[in-house]
């Protein structure tokens, strides 16, 4: 029997995933938690064999409720169901040390049999996130941007023109342009609209949902 422990933070979200998953004869969820914190506790107290954890939770996120839980309890295995798949969030979760990486459009079959898969501690990827780390690792380290560039960034996310950025920051508006072709260059885009884009999927920049 393979204990499951249920983390997301909509009480929604969590009752479908404990009903689809309690009907499996092999199954059995133990408990829920609905932010990282809870999480932590609850993998102290009921020792599951998988927790299915949600990414962007209050109190404590995903990322890092996986990495604390497995500092204290490396046996436990770690499957994330999310529904985001940018770069950062990915990076995040599985340098915390996630089994597997699943989003939430993944149909029922295919999640009971993840859930099977990382208690035998096979990793478990969903297809567009394999495809974004196989892309990552074959994409050649791009230089950083400077923190003048992160800050020029910043405010063109807040919608401001090249002028306000300018006296905002104490420099000339030529400067800002100067500043902005290189953080392009730098993340391989050609407008304003697509750095932010960019930056915010590399996490760079904060994402609008935090």
């Amino acid at each position: 029997m393979i204990r499951v422990l249920v983390v997301d933070d909509h009480p929604v979200v969590r009752s479908g995933l404990v009903g689809l998953l309690d009907v499996e004869t092999d199954l059995e969820v133990v408990g829920e938690a609905g932010d990282g914190a809870e999480a932590v506790a609850r993998v102290a107290a009921l020792a599951p064999d998988v927790v299915l954890m949600d990414l962007r939770m209050p109190t404590m996120d995903g990322a890092a409720a996986t990495g604390a839980i497995l500092a204290a309890h490396p046996e436990v295995r770690v499957l994330v169901l999310t529904t985001y798949d940018t770069d950062a969030d990915i990076v995040r979760a599985v340098e915390a040390g996630a089994t597997g990486y699943l989003l939430k459009d993944t149909p029922r079959v295919q999640l009971v049999e993840a859930v099977r898969s990382a208690a035998r501690g096979e990793t478990v990827l969903a297809p567009a996130v394999a495809a974004r780390l196989v892309s990552r690792m074959r994409t050649p380290a791009a230089d950083p941007l400077t923190p003048r560039e992160v800050e020029v960034l910043a405010a063109v996310a807040q919608g401001l023109s090249n002028a306000e950025i300018g006296r905002a920051l104490f420099i000339g508006e030529a400067t800002v342009k100067t500043h902005l072709l290189r953080a392009f260059a730098k993340l391989g885009v050609d407008d304003r609209t697509r750095a932010v884009t960019v930056a915010m999927e590399r996490g760079i920049l904060p994402s609008p949902g935090g």
